[in-house]
């Protein structure tokens, strides 16, 4: 049983295989965390907590004379809210009477068998043989009468645990959320403890970034209405000495992707609470009688096995429970060449087909058609929202037009970017109250577009419509959903003022109910998502997407830094990684060794290469194509660290059952007359024995995990290096 009930200690026990998490309703009703950590089974943890009189700490008046008990001390399963702890809180509530308020009290909890489901927001699913319970706590405030609920699964093998939180409004007058956090975890002593975030930029993602925990409040968040290029909704909390493989480490993913919020507080005695949520910021959500609101799922893992073992486990998750596309497990993705870097947006359907012939020659398997062939769309300053077909450049029709390519033997895929619009279109010329503009104000204009008020239903309804069109009308195989801007003007025509405070959440839901309607109805099509390159990559969106575009940076020595941050918590078979003509000084095997850190393809244009050219990249292709299963599917290791000073970044595929490996090694930095470089492998059984690239010497897994792989000097910077490991006995 993946949850135990202590009658006795009123504990509450989440097990997974390797981890235990543990709360108890304690003292007064109120829920208490006791601990998340290794295994310890049906131990009870409370003799953890020890009580004083911490001196001028608020007391709860149901204590009466007993000064030890003070909730600014009290490790909490979910913070209250003006009840004397002047620590971070999970919940701000403006009450009916407008009191500042929220007493919640643990009344009752429910045990079950399977996974919670939201009926609002995306979140992980159990898959056929997962083994899966579910906790329901619910904490009322006898005086407001609203109720929050704290939803918890265990996924035993997986070793994961879910959480995600309901407010309901029992009461009888209106109240406003201003507050509500998904998550909070309180540990007794944090004072050693490290956190790991992955802010950037746009071009540069998800750049690795680790800071020792002090006494002030680490905020990770992002107010641009969506997880936004320069911060993502995934947090480490691990160990001062933790490293790639040794020290204990706890993971955070949050599976939303507008305006979020992590918090890590490490306050005057040293515990450390996290709390992680939809940010505060510009959200005042009204909660009528009996109404519900539900905040974002967290994907939670623990290991004490360092950054590798917590990233296996979220990529095995990730690859099993959250995208219930075929294209995760089932069928082979295809490789791809995209229009945007050969032509942008000057091209017809004659050129279309002109790059698809060439791109024939490199092993490709699909065309995509990118920005530029709808409405009146020559520049980025018009034609979005227009989502139809532009007959002066597709002059044969799109039906015709797919067929052509089909005809080569190729697939075809098509961009969309619905949610904006440009003020040069026929549907702002239509309906101007649909993009967002704030009355009486001129609009904040970025990349000359304008977004769309997907909080509206007509203009979900609009773009469902719309996009389901083009679908249908021919045999579309991919589609890459784009948005290239971070939302401003946040106002809604259809809400009154009273009740801006929803916006951005409405747009996110919006969004949710709009990719529900068109990915989920198109079993048979890769999605790709894209924002401005990764500027929305998370979990949630990877729950509609099989992959996402990692970033619009293309410079392959860039990819190494990109694709090792994204590593952390996001699998490779998410990350979409092409051959471009950025770093003209890199040699293209290098470009596709990196590029195979991911879902490979090209973006150039294949009718300039020359027949030698075309001929290495598809060899390359070929390449990938026989590496697949062990790309997309195995273990992932980062073998060095490209953020330090060193020669080259290597990493690895391992199969699950280390029978094969692929090691790929990039020379970053050559040194005059420097040591002799070694990588030492990772993950193969250490008494079995491998042969290297179809060599004739086999060496024992041991020797290449200890000493390593010797790597030639003699090369030209940018030089790359791919070792496949086979084990023979």
């Amino acid at each position: 049983m993946g949850i135990i009930y202590n009658e006795t200690s009123k504990t509450i026990t989440l097990q997974t295989k390797h981890s235990s998490y543990q709360m108890k309703i304690g003292n007064l009703d109120y829920l208490l965390h006791l601990y998340y950590g290794p295994s310890i089974w049906d131990t009870d943890m409370s003799y953890q907590i020890m009580q004083y009189d911490r001196g001028f700490s608020g007391n709860p008046y149901e204590s009466r004379n007993e000064r030890t008990f003070s909730l600014d001390a009290q490790p909490q399963e979910f913070s209250t809210q003006q009840q004397g702890d002047f620590r971070t809180a999970s919940i701000e509530v403006v009450n009916g009477d407008g009191s500042y308020s929220y007493h919640g009290k643990a009344v009752s909890h429910k045990i079950s068998k399977g996974k919670y489901q939201l009926d609002t927001l995306p979140c992980v699913f159990a898959a056929k043989n997962d083994t899966v319970d579910t906790l329901e706590v619910t904490l009322s405030d006898e005086i407001s009468h609203v109720q929050v609920v704290l939803l918890y699964s265990v996924f035993e093998e997986a070793d994961v645990i879910t959480r995600a939180v309901k407010v309901v409004n029992s009461g009888d007058t209106s109240i406003h959320l201003k507050k509500i956090m998904s998550v909070c975890l309180d540990f007794f002593n944090g004072a050693d403890f490290d956190l790991v975030s992955l802010p950037g930029r746009y071009g540069q993602e998800r750049q690795a970034e680790r800071q020792h925990m002090t006494h002030h409040i680490h905020t990770i968040g992002s107010v641009r209405g969506s997880s936004s290029h320069q911060q993502n909704p995934f947090v480490i909390l691990c160990d001062r000495n933790a490293t790639e493989d040794y020290g204990k480490c706890y993971g955070f993913s949050l599976m939303y992707s507008g305006n979020f919020l992590a918090e890590a507080e490490l306050d005057q005695y040293d515990q450390l609470r996290l709390v992680m949520g939809i940010h505060p910021k510009q959200f005042v959500y009204e909660l009528k009688p009996q109404e519900v609101f539900e905040g974002p799922e967290v994907v939670m893992a623990f290991t004490e096995h360092g950054f590798t073992g917590l990233s296996h486990l979220y990529h095995d998750f990730y690859r099993t429970n959250l995208c219930q596309s075929k294209f995760v497990q089932d069928v082979q993705r295809p490789v791809l060449i995209n229009s945007w870097e050969a032509a942008f947006m000057d091209f017809d359907d004659v050129k279309l087909v002109e790059i698809a012939k060439a791109a024939k020659n490199m092993g490709v398997d699909l065309l995509v058609m990118d920005d530029g062939w709808f409405g009146k769309r020559d520049d980025d300053n018009s034609g979005l929202g227009d989502w139809y077909v532009n007959q002066n450049k597709i002059k044969c029709g799109l039906h015709k037009l797919v067929e052509q390519i089909n005809d080569l033997g190729m697939k075809f895929g098509i961009w969309f970017e619905p949610e904006m619009v440009s003020e040069d279109s026929d549907l702002y010329r239509a309906h101007p109250d649909w993009a967002m503009q704030i009355p009486g104000r001129h609009a904040v204009r970025s990349r000359n577009q304008m977004a769309l008020d997907m909080s509206r239903r007509d203009v979900q309804d609009y773009l469902i419509q719309q996009v389901n069109a083009i679908l249908d009308d021919a045999n579309i195989f991919y589609v890459k959903w784009d948005i290239n801007r971070s939302l401003a003007d946040i106002w809604s025509n259809e809400l009154p003022p009273e009740r801006q405070g929803e916006v951005y959440h409405r747009y996110i839901l919006g969004l949710y109910r709009v990719m529900d309607n068109i990915i989920k109805t198109h079993p048979d099509i890769l999605f790709e998502g894209c924002s401005g390159g990764g500027g929305r990559y998370d979990a949630a969106m990877l729950h509609y997407y099989p992959q996402y575009w990692v970033s619009d940076n293309n410079h392959p020595i860039d990819r190494l830094k990109l694709h090792y941050g994204t590593s952390f918590v996001y699998p490779v078979c998410t990350m979409g990684a092409h051959i471009s003509d950025s770093g003209k000084f890199v040699p293209i095997k290098t470009k596709a060794v990196v590029a195979m850190c991911g879902t490979f393809g090209y973006e150039l244009d294949a009718t300039h290469l020359t027949k030698e050219e075309q001929a290495i990249c598809k060899e390359q292709s070929d390449l990938f194509r026989k590496y697949y299963p062990l790309i997309i599917k195995g273990d992932y290791y980062r073998l060095t660290n490209p953020f330090k000073a060193g020669n080259m970044t290597a990493w690895q595929h391992v199969s699950k059952d280390q029978s094969e490996s692929l090691l790929s090694v990039v020379v970053t930095n050559l040194t005059c007359n420097g040591p002799q470089e070694y990588v030492q492998a990772k993950g193969l059984v250490p008494d079995g024995m491998y042969r290297i690239n179809d060599g004739k010497e086999l060496y024992s897994g041991s020797a290449l995990m200890n000493a390593g792989l010797p790597i030639n000097r003699e090369v030209d910077e940018y030089s790359s290096f791919q070792f496949y490991l086979k084990r023979e006995r």
